[in-house]
Parts: structure tokens; sequence; C-alpha cells
């Protein structure tokens, strides 16, 4: 089985994309690592490696949390399987 992206925790919204050609479409396998479990879904966007993709839908709004930690906030709903990066997810800090 293909690990393509791994989850710190399951509270997290995002999990961070961990081989290259990811095309919307593909089936996504996932390893969300302190629960030592898997989670699929489609991916609903073409994701570089090492970006971060929603495995939740996450509302405009809403906090966006990567390995346990605030990240930024969401400026547009994103559904799961899609890309988040400067285009849909900022930071609180200004």
């Amino acid at each position: 089985m293909t690990i393509h992206f791994v989850v710190h925790d399951e509270g997290d919204s995002v999990g961070v994309v961990v081989v290259e050609g990811l095309k919307a479409g593909q089936k996504l396998t996932g390893w969300i690592m302190d629960q030592d479990r898997t989670i699929e879904f489609d991916a609903r966007s073409d994701i570089p490696i090492g970006h971060k993709l929603a495995i939740r839908p996450i509302k405009a709004g809403d906090t966006v949390i990567k390995y346990g930690v605030d990240i930024g906030r969401a400026v547009q709903d994103i559904g799961a399987g899609e890309h988040l990066h400067v285009h849909n997810v900022k930071t609180k800090r200004w």
C-alpha cells in the first residue's frame, strides 16, 4: 500500500503530501501517525509534494490545524481532498 500523505493526529484538519504527482481524481491513502491508522478518499485537485490537503471539509474562517498547531485560517471553503496553500489559507498574524 502506498501512503500518499501523512497526518500527525486525527484532530488535524490537513495532511502533508509525501509523493510526487498527485492528480485530481486519484484515490489517496493517508497515515494518521498518532493513531497508527489509515484513511482514504479521492483527491479533488492536483497537489504537489510537500503541500497540504484537507482531510475534512473546512469552512471559510475556520482555523487550520497541522501537526496539532494552528497554522492559519481558511479564506474560502475547502473540501476534503483539496489543495491548501496561500490561495486559500492565510496567517492570523496580520
